[in-house]
């Protein structure tokens, strides 16, 4: 099961090295732009470009908080098959 707040975290890293690819397990991975990753033969759940998201806030405080920014992560991996929860 995927965690919101943990995703955001991760995002929230990985600005300025790349994108970040999504596994349904929860593995997560810091990729290039235009990569197409797989682990064990499987492709991410969904990638999520960091400076499009959380770019924009000054603080983490303050995307782990935004709504907007929860519910886009939250519909993104549940359009793509994954199970998710905001902690």
């Amino acid at each position: 099961m995927l965690h919101t707040r943990d995703i955001i975290k991760k995002i929230w890293d990985a600005q300025g090295y790349g994108n970040l690819a999504v596994w349904e397990n929860g593995m997560t991975e810091v990729i290039e732009p235009g990569a197409t990753p797989e682990r064990d033969g499987t492709p991410p759940l969904t990638v999520f470009k960091p400076l499009a998201l959380v770019g924009g806030f000054s603080m983490l405080d303050f995307a782990l908080t935004d709504g907007e920014l929860l519910n886009f992560i939250e519909t993104a991996v549940i359009r793509a098959g994954g199970e998710i929860v905001r902690d």
